[in-house]
């Protein structure tokens, strides 16, 4: 009997149906810790001597965590008097992370960019770095972002799981768990809800690079291709009749500029491949040089997401990747945006229905595009 207990818990773990890290159980001791935070400086367990200690496990990435960042910065502010430390702590490794997984963020997992997030959005807590060996993430088994454990003044764990239960914030028959425990405990009483679900994206555990590794050589295995495309298609790609946010980038071989920012094109457009966005790289090479230009999107897989091909194919299109074949380049210029003057790169995006929603000249900024596809596309939690 137990033989068979132990081979079941075994196959479960292999099959991603039990944590392969178990969380923390509800009295433990909270494990020490050091950690990096955004400043800079080193942090451990000892730094934080308040009546109560709120470890949140988060990351940059979720859509779930984005939806309580304002929430969490808030209980920073409500309980700073009251003897409570709020500490955030990133758990995801940024190498564990899809790139797919990055459509509802405009900055990954990198420490870098928990700098910037932080500023972005006016952090008021520390924000620690544990995405390299996950040590500190291992010990407490967060399942899935944001997750809080609160220990008590003899830092012996009182509560794990979720803030609320109000990821979109339509204030109707809220649980505010994690308030509710704080409370409880700087009263001296016993936490009523000791446990509960915790929902988000998964914890990005080390061993998911694997996943990402065959993710990527499915990528590198796509057929990139390259078509002509006359002026009347490209007056018809400009129009957009489709549910999709589409980022179209005018640029040709002998442009540095072009060429230097296929491989971040390429990035977004796998990067909202699922939250219907494409990109549709137009050269404005003559048509001697399409082998040229085929031969440089090669180089940088500029391929079609395969999520695309139905839809494109529907409308008569059977790749993202077009050559203008239109000898008088006014009125390929025209076709395209007919506030362009002409400079390389160009680039629009454009939403269903054919609204040009930005456009720019000149090389992307692409904190600055990936914040305008996320302004169009939005959180789904709000």
């Amino acid at each position: 009997m137990r033989i068979s207990f132990l081979f079941i818990l075994l196959s479960l773990q292999l099959f991603g149906a039990a944590p392969k890290y178990p969380t923390l159980e509800i009295g433990a001791q909270a494990p020490d810790f050091t950690l990096k935070n955004i400043d800079d400086k080193m942090y451990s367990l000892s730094d934080y001597e308040g009546e109560v200690l709120v470890m949140i496990f988060t990351c940059n990435h979720c859509p779930t965590s984005q939806a309580y960042e304002e929430r969490i910065i808030k209980l920073v502010d409500d309980y700073k008097d009251k003897g409570v430390d709020v500490v955030v702590i990133s758990s995801a490794d940024p190498k564990a992370v899809r790139i797919d997984e990055l459509g509802y963020s405009i900055l990954d997992d990198s420490f870098e960019a928990m700098k910037i997030r932080a500023k972005e959005r006016n952090y008021n807590h520390p924000y620690l770095y544990d995405g390299d060996d996950q040590k500190t993430s291992m010990a407490y088994g967060p399942i899935a972002t944001p997750h809080v454990f609160i220990f008590d003044s003899e830092r012996k764990l009182r509560f794990e799981g979720r803030i609320d239960n109000d990821e979109r914030q339509k204030g109707e028959n809220v649980t505010h768990d994690t308030r509710n425990a704080i409370d409880e405990i700087l009263a001296g009483k016993k936490v009523t809800v000791e446990t509960t679900r915790v929902r988000g994206c998964s914890t990005k555990w080390s061993y998911k690079r694997e996943q990402v590794k065959k993710f990527n050589e499915e990528w590198l295995s796509r057929e990139v291709t390259l078509e002509e495309i006359d002026e009347a298609g490209i007056k018809e790609l400009v129009a957009n009749k489709t549910e999709k946010l589409r980022l179209i980038n005018v640029w040709a071989t002998w442009c540095g500029p072009c060429v230097s920012e296929i491989p971040d094109l390429v990035e977004v457009n796998r990067q909202f491949d699922m939250r219907q966005f494409e990109v549709v790289m137009l050269s404005a090479d003559f048509l001697n040089q399409k082998k040229r230009a085929l031969q440089l999107l090669k180089s940088e897989n500029a391929a079609m997401p395969k999520r695309v091909e139905k839809s494109v194919k529907k409308e008569g299109r059977t790749t993202n990747n077009y050559i203008a074949n239109v000898p008088d380049r006014d009125k390929m210029i025209d076709a395209v945006d007919s506030q362009w003057q002409g400079p390389l790169p160009h680039t629009l995006l454009i939403a269903p229905g054919g609204e040009d929603i930005w456009r720019h000249t000149g090389e992307i900024d692409f904190l600055e595009l990936r914040k305008e596809i996320l302004k169009y596309r939005g959180n789904v939690f709000k």
